[in-house]
């Protein structure tokens, strides 16, 4: 049996429309329930499919009877069954949201295409946990950006429709491009952009002495967390020292390369967790300041193969569109600071599904 024939309209619509919608609702709150494992344990290099479901505070682990999808949640007033310790609204949010997704998707698409609307919930979904770990932990993980660009390829070769072509080769073709395109232009914007705004530089008074305690970077007449600093693994604090003190031992002039990784002084690399407290004398410090990572790069791949070049490019300017508008209504309800802290990546996956529910006619419109 072929795709054509499974997807077969005809063949949908001997069923109620209505009762698909049901089905694609429920279908998605599940999923959601996969999703919220995925968004726990993938940051954690947790596998996702062993051990079953569990809970984080106690490690109950939780039968089937009480892992269903919002009415479990609901029915606890969103605590453990075993413990009674708070379980967390993001669950039931995921549940929810996956759920309108899918349906969503059913609704608009389903009339006509329904492999449309199976192929977009499950580009929605990657999407959705894609924006929760980013949230909390400021990362994409390589499962969802790699593995959703080497997802959306296949499918162009399955369903070449997914791009308007006409034949398997003019699919992955146009899936090809959108992975191109999509990382193309953002790892170009980042480079640029941390070429001309990578780093901010702190000048001191004279001779000054800051302390590296194990939370935070202690200037004169400021401390900074270091969860406000190291947003990636990549980022580093960089200073010229004239003296660097440690408990045990002293440097003279001496570069000072600090990140969440590894301390380097000099030609000596240690281990940061081995290092409580840390003084250094110098004039000027080098703190990261990075809005796109190589993460967006990856997750820009995954979104163009699914939505191609246009989708892509569409992505790319409504994000920056809605990251500008978040930006201002952060500054006028007074949290600047919180604007400074938000990831892209939610903004490229919002982007990407108004492309899928409307953008793209809006695109034409502009473009044509």
């Amino acid at each position: 049996m072929g795709f054509d024939t499974i997807f077969d309209v005809h063949n949908w619509a001997v069923v109620p429309f209505h009762f698909w919608s049901l089905v694609f609702f429920v279908f998605g709150g599940i999923v959601g329930s996969f999703l919220n494992v995925c968004i726990y344990r993938m940051p954690l290099d947790l596998s996702v499919v062993s051990p079953p479901s569990f809970c984080p505070h106690c490690k109950y682990s939780i039968p089937f009877y009480l892992n269903i999808p919002l009415l479990t949640w609901l029915s606890l007033r969103g605590r453990c069954k075993n413990c009674g310790a708070p379980i967390s609204p993001r669950y039931f949010i995921v549940e929810l949201l996956t759920g309108l997704a899918f349906l969503a998707c059913w609704l608009v698409f389903g009339r006509t295409a329904p492999w449309l609307a199976a192929v977009y919930s499950i580009f929605l979904a990657g999407l959705i946990v894609a924006t929760f770990i980013d949230f909390e932990h400021f990362i994409i993980p390589d499962e969802i950006t790699l593995g959703g660009a080497i997802a959306g390829f296949a499918i162009s070769f399955c369903l070449p429709q997914l791009h308007g072509a006409k034949s398997v080769g003019q699919g992955m073709a146009r899936s090809a491009l959108g992975i191109a395109v999509g990382a193309g232009v953002v790892y170009a914007i980042l480079r640029l952009g941390k070429l001309l705004f990578g780093r901010q530089k702190i000048k001191l008074p004279g001779e000054t002495k800051i302390v590296f305690t194990e939370t935070a970077l202690c200037l004169p007449e400021k401390v900074i967390p270091y969860e406000e600093i190291f947003y990636r693994k990549s980022d580093a604090i960089v200073l010229a020292a004239r003296t660097v003190e440690l408990i045990d031992r002293s440097y003279g002039p001496v570069t000072l390369r600090l990140s969440p990784a590894a301390l380097k002084i000099g030609d000596e690399i240690i281990n940061p967790e081995n290092v409580p407290h840390l003084e250094a004398v110098c004039s000027a410090v080098v703190l990261p300041r990075e809005a796109m990572g190589l993460g967006d790069v990856k997750f820009m791949a995954a979104i163009g193969a699914f939505i191609g070049w246009p989708g892509a490019l569409f992505a790319l300017m409504a994000s920056s569109i809605i990251g500008s508008a978040v930006g201002i209504v952060l500054i006028l309800a007074r949290r600047r600071e919180w604007s400074s802290r938000m990831p892209y990546g939610p903004y490229l996956a919002l982007a990407a599904a108004l492309w899928i529910f409307g953008g793209k006619y809006l695109f034409a419109a502009i473009f044509r």
